[in-house]
C-alpha cells in the first residue's frame, strides 16, 4: 500500500524489497496498490486466487481475512523476529494484534490521534494549552472571540477525521463503540457524557459549523492560515504543514476527561501473510525480514506515522522531534483501537470504521441536530445492522 509521503515512500519500499536475498526460498516481486477501492482490490484478488503472499494494508484488514481463512496467523514470522532480537514492540502493540487464532499480522507502523495546538496563537491570546476537557471548552470559547476555531475537524463525506476525533474523546472518557465482549455498546454512559460535551462545543462555536462539509485539505489549510488553533490530528501534522507553521504546532499532553481518564484512538498498520502462497516458510521469512527493514522508512524521512518498536523510537530522527517523543511517551500508552473496550480487534470493524453509519453520525453531531442519546441510539442500531 502507499503510505507516508506517497511516491517517496513507495520508492524506498521498492528498494527494500529489491535488496531481499531469498537464498533457496521464493524470490519477491513488489507491487504498489493505491488506496482507492483497496477493499475491492484485495477481496477480488483473494477470491480469484491472484492475491499476494504478503502485504501491508488497512488496520483491520488482517482480522477480516484471518476470520475468512485467507490470511494465516503471523506467529511464525514473529518468532523469527524474536529470534533475531527485532520483536522489541512498544507496550501493548503486539498484544493488540492477538486473536484466538494467533497474531493477525506483524505491526510495523502506528497511526495515532493526538491533540495539537498552534503555540503562537495561544500565546498571543494569553492562553495556555488545555489539560482537561473543561479547559478545552474555556480555551475554545476564548479563541472563538478572536475568530479562531477551538477544535478543528473535518466531517465531509470523503474524510474520517471527525469520526476519529469523536471516538478519541469517547476512549479518553472510558467509553468506546464496543464492550468487553466485542458487542456494540454505543449508548454507554461514558459515551453519552462525551457526546454531550461535543455538542456543547458545537453550541458554543468551538467547533466550526462549516466543518460539516470539510475535507482533509480544507482542515489542513485552516491549520496553516491560523483559522484553527487546536484539534486532534495524526502525529505527522508538523510534516503535513510547512515553514513557520510546521514549527508552530505542538502536541499537548493527553487531556484528562471528566472520568479522570486519558486516551485516544490509534490504528496499527501491519504486515499480513496469506494462506494462498507458493510456500509458507518463504512468506514467513520474507515478512519477518521486511518488518525489520521498515526502520528505513523513518531514517529516510518518508513516514509520518509513529514507529512501533523501541529501536526506532530511540533513533535520532525520532528523538530530535519533541512532538513525536511526546506522542510516543504520553499518547501511545493510552491509545486503543476503534474496538474499545474490546480486548481484541475483529473483522467487522472494516465495515464500521469509515463506513456510512459513522459518517452520518458525525455530520449530525457537527450540525447539532439532536441530543446526545438519540444520536447514539441511531448509531447503535446502524452498527448492529452492519454486524448482522
Amino acid at each position: 500500500m502507499v503510505w507516508g509521503t506517497g511516491a517517496p515512500y513507495t520508492e524506498v519500499a521498492e528498494t527494500i524489497a529489491a535488496e531481499y536475498d531469498p537464498g533457496d526460498l521464493h524470490p519477491v516481486q513488489y507491487q504498489s496498490i493505491p488506496w482507492a477501492n483497496w477493499y475491492q482490490t484485495f477481496t477480488s484478488a483473494v477470491a480469484s486466487g491472484t492475491g499476494p503472499a504478503v502485504s501491508t494494508g488497512a488496520s483491520f484488514q488482517p482480522f477480516f481475512f484471518l476470520e475468512q481463512g485467507t490470511v494465516a496467523p503471523a506467529d511464525g514470522a514473529i518468532d523469527l523476529l524474536e529470534a533475531d532480537g527485532k520483536a522489541d514492540f512498544l507496550p501493548g502493540i503486539l498484544d493488540a494484534m492477538n486473536t484466538d487464532q494467533g497474531y493477525a499480522g506483524i505491526p510495523w507502523g502506528l497511526d495515532l490521534r493526538v491533540f495539537w495546538y498552534r503555540e503562537s496563537i495561544l500565546q498571543d491570546a494569553g492562553l495556555e494549552p488545555p489539560t482537561t476537557w473543561p479547559e478545552l471548552l474555556e480555551v475554545g470559547k476564548r479563541l472563538r472571540e478572536i475568530d479562531v476555531v477551538g477544535l478543528g475537524l473535518a466531517a465531509g463525506s470523503d474524510t474520517t477525521d471527525a469520526q476519529k476525533t469523536i471516538v478519541s474523546l469517547m476512549i479518553s472518557n472510558g467509553g468506546g463503540l464496543f464492550n468487553e465482549n466485542a458487542e456494540p455498546d454505543v449508548t454507554n454512559e461514558a459515551n453519552v457524557e462525551t457526546l454531550e460535551f461535543v455538542l456543547e462545543l458545537v453550541r458554543e462555536g468551538v467547533i466550526d459549523p462549516r466543518s460539516v462539509s470539510y475535507n482533509a485539505d480544507n482542515l489542513d489549510s485552516d491549520w496553516s492560515n491560523g483559522r484553527v488553533g487546536m484539534g486532534f490530528h495524526q502525529t505527522g501534522l508538523d510534516r503535513v504543514l510547512s515553514g513557520e507553521v510546521a514549527e508552530d504546532v505542538r502536541v499537548a499532553s493527553p487531556l484528562v476527561s471528566p472520568n479522570g481518564l486519558t486516551g485516544s484512538l490509534y490504528y496499527i498498520n501491519s504486515i499480513m501473510l496469506y494462506t494462498d502462497t507458493p510456500d509458507e516458510a518463504s512468506g514467513e521469512e520474507f515478512a519477518a525480514w521486511y518488518a525489520a527493514q521498515t526502520d528505513k522508512f523513518w531514517t529516510d524521512g518518508v513516514m509520518i506515522d509513529l514507529p512501533v518498536t523501541e529501536r526506532v523510537a530511540a533513533l535520532p530522527e525520532i528523538t530530535e522531534n519533541p512532538n513525536v517523543v511526546k506522542s510516543i511517551e504520553e499518547w501511545q500508552p493510552v491509545g486503543k483501537t476503534i474496538a474499545a473496550q474490546s480486548p481484541q480487534a475483529f473483522g467487522a470493524l472494516n465495515s464500521v470504521d469509515g463506513g456510512s453509519a459513522m459518517a452520518s453520525f458525525v455530520q449530525r453531531v457537527v450540525q447539532g441536530e439532536s441530543d446526545a442519546l438519540p444520536l447514539l441510539e441511531t448509531l447503535q442500531a446502524d452498527i448492529e445492522e452492519l454486524m448482522g
